[in-house]
């Protein structure tokens, strides 16, 4: 039986014709025999679950329930939908990868999940950064909180962010299209991400790397700023509180958008410097990867959860109720 032709010739220019595989083959984790790959599908369908289930129940307590109708619930409300859409992207398609070892994924779905992937990150980045806004103004300028962040500046907001992450993202795709990809067609991670595909050209990739560089920078890196620009601030005003417990009683509203911007950028600062130095792809980078896409969808709700006590509350209450 003749194999189906995995290089496909798509476009013909002045310089010959661009080759595109017909698919990508995913590794998982570089090194791990497919038996250690099966078992480790069973803590990742744990993994995606919980954090579905967590995700899902903010979503649906904040809609319910009249009094969390305030900015803070809103824009985490927000944060759990992204993780919810993030992490249904990634998780099955890894399942599959690890529980069946079916490792193919077409070429353009490759490219579609790697522009949701990226995009969704950089609506993520917004929404945290719209969330440290939100603690500065009720921190710094409690008796402005009310006038300046209302109901419909917080949908624009919302907007905003959305139309930011697409709009930025939607080039990626195409500019990787533009490539020819006749050398190997693993990609060494159990997803799709720009610098991944990036390296499997033989053609010149300085315009994804530009472009690359551009919007990690006046995207996650410019709202990285405000963020710890906002910390700062809201610092300076909790020190100048004449009671140390009004002090850490308006820092500890801050603990949980605290935990969930170190969880998201740490890992997505490590994975922008590894691939950075350059070198080929080593398990440093998938374990990154990892890290980056899996942990905050499954420690937001959990944090949240923790440390909000108005959520915490109504979890409790509602649990209680259906025991009896």
């Amino acid at each position: 039986m003749q194999k189906p032709q995995l290089l496909v010739p798509v476009i013909d220019t002045s310089n010959g014709s661009l080759v595109h595989p017909a698919y990508f083959l995913l590794v998982g984790i570089p090194g791990l025999g497919p038996t250690i790959h099966f078992w480790l599908a069973f803590p990742l369908c744990f993994l995606y679950a919980l954090a579905t289930l967590g995700n899902l129940t903010i979503v649906l307590i904040i809609r319910m329930e009249r009094c969390l109708h305030e900015p803070m619930y809103l824009f985490l409300a927000m944060l759990s939908t992204i993780d919810i859409v993030l992490s249904s992207i990634t998780m099955p398609k890894m399942a599959s990868l690890f529980l069946m070892g079916i490792q193919e994924i077409e070429f353009n779905v490759c490219l579609a999940q790697m522009f949701c992937i990226h995009a969704l990150s950089a609506m993520e980045s917004a929404v945290l950064l719209a969330m440290a806004f939100d603690r500065f103004v009720a921190i710094c300028h409690p008796l402005r909180h009310a006038s300046v962040l209302t109901g419909p500046t917080v949908a624009k907001i919302g907007l905003a962010a959305l139309t930011r992450g697409f709009v930025f993202f939607f080039p990626l795709p195409f500019i990787l299209k533009r490539l020819s990809y006749c050398r190997t067609r693993t990609v060494t991670h159990s997803f799709c991400l720009h610098q991944d595909i990036m390296k499997l050209s033989c053609t010149d990739t300085r315009v994804n790397v530009v472009y690359g560089l551009f919007i990690i920078l006046s995207v996650m890196g410019v709202d990285s700023l405000f963020i710890g620009f906002s910390y700062i601030l809201i610092l300076w005003a909790v020190l100048e509180l004449s009671s140390p417990g009004a002090a850490l009683k308006a820092f500890n509203t801050c603990i949980s958008h605290l935990c969930a911007v170190l969880v998201f950028y740490v890992p997505l600062i490590g994975l922008s410097v590894v691939h950075r130095l350059g070198g080929p792809t080593s398990l440093l980078h998938v374990v990154m990867a990892n890290t980056y896409l899996l942990l905050p969808p499954v420690v937001n709700p959990l944090v949240y959860g923790a440390k909000t006590k108005e959520i915490r509350s109504i979890v409790l209450r509602v649990f209680s109720q259906g025991s009896k």
